[in-house]
C-alpha cells in the first residue's frame, strides 16, 4: 500500500489530465469533499491518476484505484454518502463503459447457467468467513433496527416481522426463494410452527442449512427458482430479486404466482434503485455480485401486473446503512484470521463494498423495499402488523 499522499501539480499530469482532474475536484467540492483535506470523509490521494480513473470509468475506476491502494478516506462510508447525496455522479456516463451498459440492456445475463456464477463467486466464499461477519443465524439481508440495539436483535426483529406480515400459522408450508443459510425458514419453523422448502444456487449455503437444521421440517434444495413447480401457503424471497435480472422479472413473478396457494401471501424483500434507466454498477458487477441488476419500483410493478395485488409497500432502506456498518465492524474485527488467506487487496475490496453501499443507503441513492402481495386482493383489506 502507498503511504505518501499525492497533490497536484505533478509532471505526470498532462494539460488534458489537468482539466479532468480539476473537473473532478469541482464535483467533489460540491459534495463538501476536499482532496487531501483534513476531514475524515476527505479523499487522500496516493497516486496521480485516481481522479482521471474515476471520471473515465465511474465507480469501476474509482473502486479499482481504491483496491490498488491509490487513495483512501478515513470515513469511506461518509465519503460516499456525501458524494452520492449530490446526485451529481448520475451524470457521469463514460464511453468506456458503453459495452457494459449495452450487455446489461440487451442480453439475459441471468439465465439458468449464468445465474450460478454469483453463487460460486460470492456466496460460496466460505461459511467460516460469513459466520464472522453476520449474526448467529447467518442472515445476509437488511436487518430491522426500530427497537434493536445490536445486529442480533435487529435480524431477529426482521425475521419476526416477515413472519407476521405473512400471517404464518402452525402447519403452514412456506417457500423461501433464495433461502441463503436458512435463517428465515428455521426461525419460522421454530417460532411459528411451519414447514417449508428453501432453494438457493449456492452449494455452500445449502450444505450449511441442511446440516444445521436437519432436526426441523425443512427441505433445502440446490435449485434454480425457475425449476419450482409446487404449491405453498406462503412465499417469501429476501435478497434474491437483486440477482434475477430485468429480463427475468416477469418470469420470477410467474414462478411466485404458480407457487402460491389461493388466499396466500407473497413477501418480496429487495434492494431497489430510484430509476429504471440506471444500469448495474460496473464495480459491484465485476467484483461483488456478478450479473446483479437492481429493480426500480416501476419494474416491480410491471412484473407483477395482472398476477398480484400489492397489499403493502414498506421502505426501510436507512436500516441497511446500520446493517452494513455492523457487518463491516464484524468483518474488520475478524480480519486477522483471514488476512493471510485472502490478502490485503481482498480486504480493501470488501471494505469498499460494505462502506460504499452503506453510504449509498445513507444518501437514499438506493432503497430497501418489502412488498406484501396477494393473488386477488385480501378480502376486507390487508393490515400491516404493528412493528
Amino acid at each position: 500500500m502507498h503511504t505518501n499522499t499525492f497533490s497536484s501539480p505533478d509532471p505526470l499530469i498532462t494539460p488534458e489530465h489537468n482539466s479532468v482532474h480539476d473537473a473532478a475536484i469541482k464535483l467533489l467540492r460540491q459534495a463538501a469533499i476536499e482532496v487531501n483535506g483534513s476531514n475524515p470523509w476527505d479523499m487522500q490521494l496516493h497516486a496521480p491518476d485516481v481522479l482521471q480513473r474515476g471520471m473515465a470509468q465511474a465507480n469501476l475506476g474509482l473502486g479499482e484505484a481504491y483496491m490498488d491502494g491509490d487513495w483512501d478516506a478515513e470515513r469511506l462510508d461518509e465519503f460516499f454518502a456525501r458524494l452520492l447525496g449530490t446526485r451529481l455522479t448520475d451524470n457521469i456516463r463514460p464511453l468506456r463503459l458503453l459495452g457494459h451498459v449495452l450487455m446489461a440492456k440487451l442480453f439475459n445475463l441471468q439465465n439458468i447457467e449464468r445465474a450460478k456464477k454469483v453463487g460460486e463467486v460470492h456466496y460460496d466464499l466460505g461459511n467460516d468467513f460469513y459466520a464472522q461477519m453476520l449474526d448467529s443465524r447467518m442472515t445476509y439481508t437488511c436487518a430491522y433496527w426500530e427497537h434493536a440495539t445490536n445486529l442480533e436483535q435487529a435480524q431477529e426483529a426482521k425475521l419476526d416481522m416477515v413472519c407476521r406480515k405473512l400471517q404464518l400459522q402452525p402447519g403452514m408450508r412456506l417457500l423461501d426463494i433464495g433461502c441463503g443459510w436458512g435463517s428465515l425458514l428455521a426461525f419460522a419453523a421454530e417460532k411459528y410452527g411451519v414447514e417449508g422448502v428453501g432453494v438457493s444456487i449456492s452449494k455452500e449455503q445449502i450444505a450449511f442449512a441442511a446440516q444445521r437444521y436437519a432436526h426441523l421440517p425443512i427441505d433445502f434444495r440446490l435449485q434454480d427458482y425457475r425449476e419450482l413447480d409446487e404449491r405453498f401457503d406462503a412465499v417469501a424471497s429476501l435478497g434474491m430479486f437483486e440477482h434475477v435480472g430485468h429480463k427475468n422479472f416477469r418470469t420470477y413473478m410467474e414462478v411466485a404466482h404458480r407457487s402460491l396457494d389461493q388466499g396466500g401471501l407473497f413477501l418480496l424483500h429487495t434492494i431497489g434503485k430510484n430509476s429504471r434507466r440506471t444500469p448495474p454498477d460496473p464495480w459491484i458487477d465485476k467484483y461483488i455480485f456478478p450479473n446483479g441488476d437492481l429493480p426500480s419500483i416501476g419494474q416491480i410493478g410491471d412484473a407483477a401486473e395482472n398476477l398480484f395485488v400489492v397489499e403493502d409497500l414498506h421502505n426501510f432502506g436507512s436500516d441497511y446503512d446500520k446493517t452494513l456498518m455492523a457487518w463491516f465492524a464484524n468483518f474488520d474485527r475478524a480480519w486477522p484470521a483471514f488476512a493471510e488467506q485472502l490478502g490485503e487487496r481482498f480486504y480493501r475490496m470488501w471494505k469498499y463494498y460494505l462502506l460504499s453501499c452503506a453510504g449509498a443507503f445513507r444518501a437514499r441513492d438506493i432503497q430497501l423495499w418489502q412488498l406484501v402481495l396477494s393473488k386477488d386482493g385480501v378480502r376486507g383489506g390487508y393490515r400491516r402488523p404493528s412493528l
